[in-house]
């Protein structure tokens, strides 16, 4: 099992930078596929950027190409977003989550659906003023 607490949220203007980072604690984290999902009022939960245990594989949402930059260190057990050129529709709560399969499984697809995610951090709120 695996405890995961997010930190780094809060509020910027447009075109600004955040970095989300994810303390997880537990065994095994390098085996643990690793995800950033975001849930804005009134809508659902989405997929916003995905790592693979061994940090191969990583995956993202077409809305956040290009700005959005995920990374893991297996070492000290983090996960981090990086956000840059942030806009208004970034806003969100953002949550980090974790997924327990075996490496050769954790392909772009796995890394997408967020019924492969048994693990999730309480999130931390990001805004976005224009």
């Amino acid at each position: 099992q695996v405890q995961l607490v997010e930190s780094g949220g809060g509020l910027v203007q447009a075109g600004g930078s955040l970095r989300l980072s994810c303390a997880a604690s537990g065994r095994a984290f390098s085996t643990y596929a690793m995800g950033w999902f975001r849930q804005a009022p009134g809508k659902e939960r989405e997929f916003v950027c995905g790592i693979s245990g061994n940090g191969r594989t990583t995956a993202h949402v077409d809305s956040v190409k290009g700005r959005f930059t995920i990374s893991r260190d297996n070492a000290e057990n983090m996960l981090y977003l990086q956000m840059n050129t942030l806009k208004p529709e970034d806003t969100a709560v953002y949550y980090c989550a974790a997924g327990s399969s075996p490496i050769y499984l954790q392909n772009t697809a796995y890394l997408r659906r967020k019924a492969n995610y048994a693990y999730w951090g309480q999130g931390t709120q990001v805004s976005v003023s224009s």
